[in-house]
């Protein structure tokens, strides 16, 4: 783990150096190595977000939890860190309207998301209210 951190950081600086460098003379060429190396950084992490989400599966199951509930906590996670990465993109491209527009889009859909899991929520409230 402190391997990985270590060699994420480092990478991460080499490119930024590299980035200010090129990005004088050739904007576009920063830009793609920009995200890149974002990319690169998210495929690196892909195994580690595997483990994750293969132990909250076990402890869902040993806790007897409907695994929808799970599944939409998990796709709820995968969109907030999709819509960041995207709207971080969108910035280092000077495009602070779209991004704005990209993280809107984020909560949205994460509100779409939860929707089946504040109403069970909800009717779990309403079943122990006593009943007149």
């Amino acid at each position: 783990m402190t391997i990985d951190i270590i060699q994420i950081v480092g990478l991460g600086l080499i490119a930024t150096f590299l980035a200010l460098v090129v990005k004088e003379q050739k904007p576009q060429f920063a830009f793609l190595l920009t995200v890149f190396v974002g990319v690169f950084i998210f495929l690196f992490l892909i195994d580690e977000i595997a483990k994750v989400i293969q132990m909250l599966q076990s402890i869902a199951e040993q806790a007897n939890m409907n695994m929808i509930y799970l599944q939409t906590i998990l796709k709820i996670i995968g969109i907030a860190y999709i819509a960041e990465f995207g709207a971080q993109i969108a910035k280092d491209a000077g495009q602070a309207a779209i991004a704005s527009k990209i993280e809107l889009a984020g909560k949205v859909l994460i509100l779409v998301m939860a929707i089946p899991i504040l109403t069970a929520v909800i009717e779990m409230v309403i079943s122990f209210l006593p009943t007149a």
